[in-house]
């Protein structure tokens, strides 16, 4: 099992599914930083709060696919399952298809994600349990295909002055005049991320998610949901949506994650977001 850092896996579910996991390099003025390896995220918001120049990413090269896979062929897989960041925010997911039509050490599965953080993470530690459990790798892509299927992302942001520069808003020229000083609420829409709205609070743009997510567990229910509140260095705030989740949806698992420096370069800091899936993940039940 293959990902990348923008899954933001803990050590702990990294270890329990088997995971690999590459760093997205972190570009801060003249240095370059592997995300988790070399990056803290106190480091990556000082710098964003103090200087002037922005902050960029580059993404995992093939070169470091390639040690990656052959490493795990010297320790004997033949199979690989590699689950990215989505391709309608980088290009790595073209490169990666690319790449595997020429690798004949080890049959790879490269999977699009779709999405980022903890929604890539859901799919990863899926297939990670799959695997375990010796399910056909056809299997588990058509199971990830369902998660996938079954999983909306919104999330609110300070202002859309990170995700504009970086080009990753999809309908940014319809809707940048409209969303100054208000906290623009976005989602990803085929793997690509679009403005949907402005709440002029926090407040407002948590209560339109939980609208969207009570509505969705009304159209599904013989469905268990399963609800991840995501921050970037805003955890007070959080723990408080956190809890509030726990409370209005206490038949859901609840979960928690955050946002570090190669999602948060296109985010900027005190972004919300929230996760909600079918819940697949049984082993974490």
């Amino acid at each position: 099992m293959v990902t990348d850092t923008a899954s933001y896996l803990t050590p702990e579910q990294i270890k329990k599914y088997n995971v690999t996991v590459l760093p997205i390099t972190v570009i801060l003025g003249d240095k370059q930083y592997k995300e988790t390896e070399e990056l803290t995220d106190d480091k990556f918001y000082d710098y964003l709060a103090n200087e002037p120049e922005l902050p960029t990413t580059a993404q995992v090269s093939m070169g470091q696919i390639q040690e990656a896979y052959d490493r795990l062929v010297a320790e004997g897989y033949d199979t690989i399952i590699s689950i990215h960041l989505s391709l309608g925010i980088t290009s790595f997911m073209d490169n990666l298809r690319m790449f595997v039509k020429d690798y004949d050490k080890a049959k790879v599965y490269p999977f699009d994600s779709m999405a980022a953080s903890a929604a890539e993470a859901d799919l990863v530690m899926l297939a990670g349990s799959l695997a375990q459990k010796d399910v056909d790798p056809e299997e588990i892509v058509k199971q990830l295909e369902e998660l996938r299927d079954s999983t909306d992302i919104y999330f609110a942001v300070n202002d859309l002055k990170h995700l504009s520069r970086t080009g990753r808003l999809s309908n940014r020229s319809a809707i940048i005049g409209s969303l100054l000083d208000v906290k623009p609420l976005l989602t990803f829409k085929d793997g690509k991320i679009y403005a949907i709205g402005k709440e002029r609070t926090m407040r407002r743009a948590y209560r339109m998610i939980q609208k969207e997510i009570q509505k969705y567990a009304d159209a599904h229910p013989d469905w268990k949901l399963h609800i991840t509140v995501v921050d970037s260095n805003n955890r007070e705030l959080e723990d408080k949506w956190l809890a509030d989740f726990q409370s209005n949806f206490a038949q859901a698992r609840v979960s928690k994650s955050h946002l570090g420096p190669a999602i948060s370069v296109h985010t900027g800091e005190k972004t919300m977001g929230v996760v909600w899936d079918k819940d697949m993940l049984l082993d974490e039940n």
